[in-house]
Formats: structure tokens, sequence, C-alpha cells
């Protein structure tokens, strides 16, 4: 990537930045107080299901900036639209129903921007001796980019920012930052979300790098003592995921009734015309009767929607689901078991448990 070398094209994006989403803001270093921008257009957003380092390349155009300078700049965006969000538990069709909103021609879709990841790290040391940042300073980021996001093309009338999963620890921050945003939390019952984990061929390796951190947050909220993290099965690792991501969307839907709606995915896909009604109302965007009609038919249903390259009807995943509870049923029983033995010790979540059967 050839940002760093060239300083002149950094000031030319810092110029371009209160009026155009093409000044692009990858990622933020906290360390050195920086924050890198990249060339980027609607066409690029539109392909792209990553904002993250997977975006750049040697062809990539762009560079660093001090954050003072981009606060400052993005205190001059004009017309800015408003900014929404889907948070989800992981594989549960958060990038589908993102992909069809960018078929309503309103919306522009920012998919798992990286700085989120980065928030979300800095939030959950905030205060404590560790802390890179101060209260202030993780305020004028989060607020910062919040303008950043909201810059659109004339057809924009929303920005939806898809977050990570790992990034859901950010709902409340957020919405309570920005009384003007409203979310969807996307996630699947108990059991269908194990089968849906245990069935990727890369999520031993994602739980465990989430683990340590859902489990301290899990500990945080149960007076019991939990069992080591390496002693848990693969099977309770993605019950232990579903159960704390879960109780995040709880208490998100809790705290911000009305602003935040919760959605599971085998119903939305039950019916989707219905649930993107739905969503378009709750994101203040048209009710379009012709798109409302179509978008059962689309095609985006019938692709992977994080890689569009390959086909992937809800036909074949639920396929996959069944062959998933063919050959991961030791380890979904175990994930079951675990989650139910922490329901009888624990009324608050024997309570989410219930809640998502």
């Amino acid at each position: 990537m050839a940002a760093e070398r060239l300083p002149s094209i950094a000031e030319d994006l810092l110029t371009r930045l209160p009026a155009s989403p093409d000044a692009y803001p990858q990622k933020i270093d906290v360390n050195s107080w920086m924050v890198l921008f990249i060339q980027f257009d609607a066409g690029a957003y539109r392909l792209a299901s990553f904002l993250d380092d997977r975006l750049l390349g040697p062809a990539t155009k762009g560079g660093w900036l001090a954050v003072d300078r981009v606060a400052e700049a993005a205190r001059l965006v004009t017309n800015a639209r408003p900014v929404h969000f889907i948070f989800h538990t992981g594989h549960v069709g958060s990038t589908l129903v993102s992909r069809l909103l960018d078929e309503t021609g309103d919306v522009l879709s920012l998919r798992e921007p990286l700085p989120l990841r980065t928030f979300a790290d800095a939030h959950d040391v905030l205060g404590q001796p560790d802390s890179l940042l101060s209260n202030a300073q993780f305020d004028l980021i989060l607020a910062t980019f919040m303008r950043l996001w909201g810059r659109g093309y004339d057809a924009t009338r929303s920005v939806i920012v898809k977050a990570t999963s790992s990034a859901g620890r950010l709902v409340l921050p957020i919405l309570a930052a920005s009384e003007g945003s409203r979310a969807i939390y996307m996630n699947l019952r108990a059991e269908p979300y194990l089968a849906t984990l245990l069935a990727g061929q890369n999520s031993p390796v994602d739980l465990r790098g989430h683990g340590p951190e859902r489990m301290r947050r899990l500990q945080s909220r149960i007076a019991a003592p939990v069992a080591p993290l390496h002693t848990l099965s693969i099977g309770e690792l993605a019950a232990m995921s579903w159960l704390v991501e879960s109780w995040t969307q709880r208490d998100a839907v809790q705290r911000f009734a009305g602003r935040i709606i919760a959605l599971d995915f085998d119903q939305f896909l039950s019916a989707v015309a219905d649930n993107m009604g739905r969503i378009l109302t709750h994101f203040g965007l048209p009710d379009d009767g012709r798109y409302l009609a179509a978008v059962g038919r689309s095609p985006v249903l019938a692709r992977y929607s994080k890689a569009p390259e390959y086909a992937y009807t809800p036909n074949v995943r639920a396929e996959v689901l069944r062959d998933s509870r063919r050959h991961n049923s030791e380890e979904i029983r175990k994930g079951m078991d675990w989650l139910e033995l922490r329901a009888r010790s624990d009324h608050a979540v024997a309570e989410i448990v219930d809640g998502a059967a």
C-alpha cells in the first residue's frame, strides 16, 4: 500500500473530507493518535463485505492524519445523514440484510468498519489504569467517526453501519451518545446458533479468538465461577458466546425500547418482505411498495452475502444446518447442556435461555 509514502494524498483527502465519503477513514491508531484515510467511492462501498484491512493492497491510495486535524475537519461536515446500525451475534444474516438495504437505493452501507473494533477494545478499559484513552478522548473519536460515517452521496437518505459481532458490546455507548441513531439486533435461538457456528470451518479459530473477551464479560455478570476457557469444548464455547451476546442484545432492547428491535434470522427468512418493511419503517426509510413486492425474489437471497460470487440460498442454508446437526450432534448437545446448567444456577441466565426458546 502506498498510503504512508504519499502525504500529499492525505492532505487532499483531508480537504475533501467534509463533503464526500470518498475520503474513507479506514482505521484509527490510538497509540499514534492517527487516522488512516483511503480513496474510496460509491461502487467500492457497495462491493465491500468488510471495511477492514482486506481493503488494503498495493494500489490503495491514502495516508495518515492526526486525530485532532480529522476531528476539526469532521466538524465541518454538512448535510449529515442519520446513522443507524445493524448489530448481531455473528452468522445470523446481518450482511444479507445490509445488502438487501443496498437495493433500496436510499442507503449507504458500511459493513464492518474496522474502527468499531478499536473503539470496543478501548471502551472495555476506560477508567482503568491500563487505558490509553481518557473518557474525553474516547468521546472525541466516537463523535468524530459518527460525523464521518454520516456523510453520504446525493441519493443517500441514511447510512447503515453493520458492525462486527464482537463490536455488539458498543451498542449501549453508541446509542447513548447518538440520540438520533436506531438499530436492529439480529440473533438466532441457541440450538440453530450452535448448529450454524459448528458448521463453519473457521468457527473454532473465531470462537477461541473472541473467547477471552466474552468470558470476561460473562464472569462480570454472574456470581458463580465459570469453568476456565481452555476446558470448554467447542460446543460449550459456542454456547458461551451465544449467551454473552444474547445478554448484550437483551440489555440494549430493554434500555432503548423503541430505538432498537430484535430480529431472529429464521423468522426473517420466513417472511422477508414483511421484515424488510419493518426494518425500513424502523430506520425511517421510504416504504416502497415496488421494492417490497420484489425483495423476496432478490438475487441477493441466492448468494453468500459475504462472498457474493458463491451461491447460497435459504434451501442450501437449511441443508447445511441439517448436516451440522448430524455431524456435530455431540457438541451441540454439550453446548445446550452447558446453557441448561448455567440457567439452573442463575436466574438471569434462565430468563435469556427461556426467552429465546
